[in-house]
Order: structure tokens, then sequence, then C-alpha cells
């Protein structure tokens, strides 16, 4: 009989489950009471009742672990130095979405070389999570396969929903299950609706298809995620980070103060994708909160040890550098951080 099924596929690779993953890169008692820490100081940000500002930065992607080590080092010294005014968390991406091709992010090709070893992927993301987690440094990220949550989901304090799958009923529906605040971003062509409505998805229990811990095919059933924000990044229509934008923004989410659920992507369509301007949108957002727009949680900046990127066929590869999006440099960084803590009030 001739085969009707998967005749597109050419191989089924087992993984782990989340269970077995875990048991052999355990998180202790003490770093998962840091990571229930750091989330609980977000919902605090969020719900007004801390009014620091929110910095949520690191590299566009993560794809040497030595240098995600060492740029996660400098910024947890920086993030306890600044703390009493700045509330610093560490991007830590794994997965990347991609408009047509192109490498899929650290859990999808680790090796960089088209292999596709997930679950080496898998475990190296998992480990280094435990790494910064060991540093007392809350890690952000974005989820993009619904399946990856189980495996590393208890290391991560905050996480973006992209541009390109906000509107996904699967996205919406797996926020709504996650353990952690979630920020939605408005969509690629610059329109905030569809993250408002995700926003109001994601709150409301689901029923979905998944996995447990154990890797069974399942049905999730949620309880909703009431720790949801938007997150201002541009789009094909221009940037979107102005007090006009924001104060749009305020209107259209009807939130009560002291309610701050306004975080501003000082990348992509707000920088018009040159890495270089993201310093002039942060200080012109920094500027609004403190003159007085306190619905404004926070700025999301992408920034690497050095400037720049690198094309990944350019062996070798230098390190600190990013291969995805351009990036700001730790100097600059350091910067404009430190910049925050000296116009918060005392």
């Amino acid at each position: 009989m001739r085969p009707i099924e998967n005749t597109r596929v050419s191989e089924f690779v087992p993984l782990p489950s989340p269970a077995e993953l875990k048991t052999r890169l355990a998180a202790s008692e003490t770093l998962l009471d840091r990571v229930a820490a750091h989330r609980e100081e977000i919902r605090n940000l969020l719900a007004g009742t801390d009014s620091r500002i929110l910095c949520i930065v690191g590299p566009c992607s993560i794809h040497d672990v030595k240098a995600g080590k060492k740029y996660a080092e400098r910024l947890a010294t920086l993030r306890h130095e600044l703390k009493d005014r700045v509330a610093i968390v560490m991007r830590v991406y794994f997965e990347k979405p991609r408009t047509t091709v192109g490498w899929k992010g650290l859990i999808n090709d680790p090796h960089l070389d088209g292999s596709h070893d997930v679950k080496a992927g898998l475990a190296l993301a998992r480990d280094f999570l435990l790494q910064v987690a060991q540093l007392d440094l809350p890690a952000a990220t974005e989820f993009l396969d619904p399946i990856v949550p189980q495996y590393i989901s208890d290391l991560i304090s905050w996480v973006a929903i992209g541009a390109r799958t906000t509107e996904s009923q699967t996205h919406r529906e797996m926020a709504s299950g996650l353990s952690m605040p979630v920020g939605f971003k408005n969509a690629t062509d610059g329109s905030m609706q569809v993250a408002l409505d995700a926003m109001t998805s994601a709150r409301h229990p689901h029923h979905f298809l998944g996995i447990d811990l154990q890797g069974t095919t399942s049905v999730v059933m949620t309880r909703g995620n009431p720790d949801v924000h938007i997150i201002l990044r541009g789009g094909a229509s221009g940037s979107n980070f102005s007090s006009t934008h924001v104060n749009d923004c305020l209107q259209r989410l009807k939130s009560p103060a002291p309610e701050r659920l306004i975080m501003v992507d000082c990348s992509h369509g707000n920088s018009d994708k040159d890495y270089r301007r993201q310093p002039l949108v942060f200080h012109d957002v920094l500027k609004q909160f403190h003159e007085g727009q306190r619905a404004i949680l926070g700025m999301m900046l992408e920034s690497h040890l050095k400037e720049g990127k690198q094309d990944l066929k350019s062996l070798p590869l230098v390190e600190g550098q990013s291969i995805t999006d351009g990036c700001i440099s730790w100097e600059q960084t350091e910067t404009l951080l430190r910049e925050a803590w000296k116009q918060a009030r005392p």
C-alpha cells in the first residue's frame, strides 16, 4: 500500500521528557526561590506598587554561551549596584522567529551548522539559565515553540510573545498558562490592537493540546494569566514610542492607575532597525517617565559585549558580537543604565 501519512517527513528524532532533562539539570530550591522572587518583583512593577523603571537588556540572541556568561556576570554586578532605583532583567533569547529562513536560535541549532541538534540545544539552554540564576539575575525570553516552556520555564522570570506570533491563538493560549508575566508585542505593521486583543485572550482560561512534564500529549487546561502587558516595538508604519503613541496606548488599555502596562522596545521598528538609534529611544522614553508618564513599565535594549552584528558564515566569529540583530555595546549599555539610575528619584 502506498504511504499517505508523513510523506514529506524525513525523520522523527525522540527527545527526553521535560522531567528527564530537569532531573539531569536540576534547579536547587534556592535557585527556584530566586526565580519566584524575581517574578514577584516584576508583578509589583506591573501593579505600580514598585515605582522603579524596568530595563530588559541583553543580546538579541544567545549563540555563544561563554560570551553570554561574561555578559551575564557584568549585568548581574550592575543590577545589584543599581537595584534601589532601576530593576534590571537579562534578555536570554534561545528561539528566533524567521520571516523566511535563517538561524532559528540556540535550541534549534546549537552548533550553528544546520545540524539542528535540538536535544543538545535544550540541554545547553537549560544549563545556561541555571548559570544565570546562580548570579541572582532574572532571565527574560521569547517563547516560540509551545513545547519549549515545559523544559525551561521554571528558570524564566519574564516572557515576550513576538510581533509575528502575538496574533497566534496557539501563543495566546500558551501565555494564559505561563507562570510568569508576559508581554505581547504590537504587530509587525505597527498595530496595537492585535497586542491588546492578545492580552484579553491570555487573561482568560483556555484548553489546548500540549505536553506534560513526562512528555505525554495532553489537553492543557489553563487558569488565565493576569500578569500581561503590551510592548510597543514600532512596525512598518513607523515608530510608536513617542508620548503621543504612549498616551494613545494608555487610552486603549483603559487600565486604572497605578498599573503600568506599557513597555517600549527600543529596537526593531522603533529604531528603524538601526541598533545605533536605540539610545535615542531610551532617552525619550526615560524623559516621558520622569515627566510623569508612570504607565510606562520600562524599556528593552538589544545589547552585547561588542556593538553591531556579524555574519554567521564569517568564521572565525568575533566573541561577544551578535549573529542576529545588531546590538549596542556593553559600554553603551552600562552608560544608559547608569543614566536611568541617576535620573530616578532617590
